[in-house]
């Protein structure tokens, strides 16, 4: 890719980093993991190589997440992570960097941002400013965001569920839950391993919402073979397990992200309340992907719900976007 790349919009998530570029779109999907040799601290891979060795590594490596819900929990491998990406895309011209837009969580501190902001500088960013990841998103949806109307929409992350609705370039009211795609992954794990005695790792427990979660009851089950290690004599076990039991298993960390939206829904002004059930939510997100939560969703609160096209990567293509119409939306952004 060629150096002359000075606009880049990064999706800074817990679970995955996406880049868009200006005229190329989501150059990079990559996952926000980071291998590091034990012994002297130095990074052994990033992204996809990285991902790959997760629960798979010596002891002299360790696999991490410097990401946690959706807030920087390791600077220092975030910075190298995020020095990674930028690299990848603009080449190594110091002298050059980009300008970066990278999304944040709604309910980020000062201090959170401004870490943020600065791993961005440090990393090799030009100029580096930040956009709430629900603005993000509706933008990347194609949400028309500066009519003076309601429009509503839900991204649901890795890490965090944010809820918001806004109206000439602002978010209105906005609501945010650190639940997300992780927690969901987390509670199909938990369910296995106390039904059935066995212990499946975050991997497999991602693959099990994929190919058969679904957040309601579907008319005909689907099944999965599940391996894993049994808890009580220690040795590989395959179970099978059907989409009812997944639905089940899911109950609690869905019931939190539609609870979210419903406390956004309830302190919406009238106005925009209208426009909202006029023109429906927007949900986007990978945390959006499994069956029927959109319909869960349009059910417990009576506002039709449908999923964006490409989910996944509304929230890079939003901040990218957002780069290109930055001063309409100055006053609207995180001040760091």
């Amino acid at each position: 890719m060629s150096w002359f790349n000075r606009q880049i919009g990064i999706d800074l998530g817990t679970v995955n980093v996406l880049v868009y570029v200006k005229s190329k779109g989501t150059v990079i999907n990559e996952p926000s993991v980071v291998a590091i040799s034990a012994n002297d601290g130095k990074i052994v891979a990033i992204g996809n190589e990285a991902r790959q060795m997760l629960g798979r590594t010596p002891g002299s490596i360790e696999v991490s997440r410097p990401m946690q819900d959706g807030v920087i929990a390791d600077y220092v491998v975030t910075e190298a992570m995020l020095r990674y990406f930028i690299n990848k895309v603009s080449g190594w011209l110091p002298l050059f960097g980009p300008e970066v837009m990278i999304t944040v969580p709604t309910g980020v501190t000062s201090v959170e941002s401004r870490a943020v902001h600065d791993a961005a500088i440090q990393a090799g960013a030009k100029a580096a400013y930040l956009i709430p990841e629900p603005l993000a998103a509706a933008i990347g949806a194609r949400v028309p965001i500066s009519e003076p109307s309601g429009n509503m929409v839900i991204d649901v992350g890795g890490g965090t569920t944010e809820a918001a609705v806004i109206s000439l370039n602002g978010i209105v009211v906005s609501a945010s839950t650190r639940v997300g795609g992780n927690r969901i992954d987390d509670a199909i794990a938990s369910y296995i391993k106390r039904k059935y005695n066995l212990i499946v790792g975050d991997r497999t427990a991602e693959e099990i919402k994929i190919e058969i979660g679904s957040a309601m009851p579907l008319e005909k089950d689907l099944f999965m073979d599940v391996r894993g290690r049994d808890q009580v004599v220690g040795l590989p076990k395959t179970i099978r397990i059907s989409s009812t039991e997944v639905c089940e298993a899911i109950t609690e960390p869905v019931a939190a992200i539609v609870n979210t939206c419903k406390s956004v829904l309830e302190r919406t002004p009238p106005e925009l309340a209208s426009d909202v059930i006029d023109r429906g939510l927007v949900m986007t997100g990978g945390g959006a992907l499994p069956r029927n939560l959109d319909k869960l969703l349009t059910r417990e609160t009576g506002v039709p719900c449908h999923v964006a096209d490409e989910p996944l990567k509304c929230v890079a293509l939003g901040a990218g976007l957002a780069l290109e119409r930055y001063d309409a939306l100055r006053k609207h952004l995180p001040a760091v």
